[in-house]
């Protein structure tokens, strides 16, 4: 499939013959039945390269889908397309998928990615040996540049707590995340706390560099697979589906090292993002989940999942912002559901399982 132009990508329907798919209801042949239409919601990040893998390869087609690609610039933004139905299911981060849960029955479905080490704060070259000298002297009552109710400010504030510092310690700016790269680079503020590729883009303006992440500050920061509640319970075969696509993509990432390098970089640079190799190997470094490692972070055999835990602890930072009201149970909105039944399909799982 050629690769389309950027605005085309984000926009067009992505119309698909169904080829010899494999269907979750195995019961008709694929090539016998129209492909089913879904609506796919991404961001332009790390965690969506499978989803453009899989349209570059022709895999929806196989899976008997019909894809539409609705993408946002955040999460917020996302999250408040769902009650008009502007898409079905798709990928975000953590905290859209928990307020989305609580505002607009988002369920997560999946996960994408373990993004603790790319969400991070970074440092003015000039000022790193000072703050890891002595933080707490260096730090108190300085701006720290932040985007709201972000995984950015989740992984900020857990290195604040490493540090021996709290949120009233230091100045809060918040700004989106383009305004925030931008005032940083402009000489605003002593810190800021963003993610990936922005912490690149720091990198290369101004010689910023990652002072804590998330992972260094213990904070397990996981982006979600979702689907609106609706949706799912009345299409489950097509949400499977969607998974199976998503982890096939996922599979060939990981047995395919070149091919991956290359995807990302093909991914970024067609919607107008372009990294060194350097950044592109970081990017690459996240842990990505086949089927039955999703299966392990979400299973709650032996009490609560893997999943339940890092998105609990992230509803408990957003309910001391003020963001949330309380903590929801996470068995309220993340569900092994649909993996289940992909992973009970032989077919499917088979589909899924492929490393090519």
């Amino acid at each position: 499939m050629p690769t389309p132009r950027p605005s085309a990508w984000r926009r067009r329907v992505v119309a698909l013959a169904c080829a010899a798919g494999v269907m979750a209801t195995a019961a008709v042949p694929a090539a016998a039945q129209a492909p089913t239409p879904i609506k796919i919601s991404y961001q332009i990040a790390y965690w969506a390269l499978p989803i453009y893998v899989a349209t570059e390869k022709n895999w929806w087609a196989e899976a008997g889908l019909k894809p539409e690609f609705v993408v946002y610039p955040a999460g917020a933004q996302q999250i408040a397309g769902a009650p008009s139905k502007s898409w079905d299911v798709g990928g975000t981060g953590s905290p859209p998928a928990v307020l989305g849960a609580q505002r607009y029955d988002i369920v997560t479905i999946g996960i994408t990615n373990d993004e603790s080490a790319t969400n991070a704060v970074v440092a003015r070259k000039d000022k790193l040996a000072a703050i890891k000298a002595n933080p707490a002297k260096e730090l108190k009552g300085q701006q720290i540049l932040l985007s709201p109710n972000s995984t950015g400010e989740y992984a900020t504030m857990a290195c604040l707590r490493k540090w021996g510092l709290q949120r009233s310690d230091v100045g809060i700016v918040t700004l989106a995340p383009a305004q925030l790269v931008s005032a940083y680079t402009g000489g605003n503020g002593m810190l800021a706390g963003t993610w990936a590729p922005n912490t690149y883009t720091l990198n290369e303006q101004i010689g910023a560099e990652v002072i804590c992440s998330g992972k260094d500050a213990g904070a397990l920061v996981l982006g979600a697979l979702i689907a609106r509640k609706e949706f799912a319970q009345q299409n489950p075969d097509a949400v499977a589906r969607f998974l199976a696509v998503y982890l096939r993509a996922v599979n060939y990432q990981k047995n395919n090292r070149a091919e991956f390098m290359a995807s990302l970089r093909k991914f970024f640079e067609v919607n107008g993002i372009k990294l060194k190799d350097a950044y592109l190997s970081t990017e690459m470094e996240r842990p990505i989940y086949p089927l039955d490692e999703q299966l392990r972070l979400l299973s709650r055999a032996s009490g609560p999942s893997t999943a339940d835990g890092a998105f609990e602890a992230l509803s408990g930072y957003l309910k001391s912002v003020g963001t949330l009201s309380e903590v929801p149970d996470p068995k309220g909105y993340i569900t092994d559901q649909y993996l289940k039944a992909l992973d009970a399909n032989p077919t499917l799982k088979a589909f899924a399982n492929k490393a090519q």
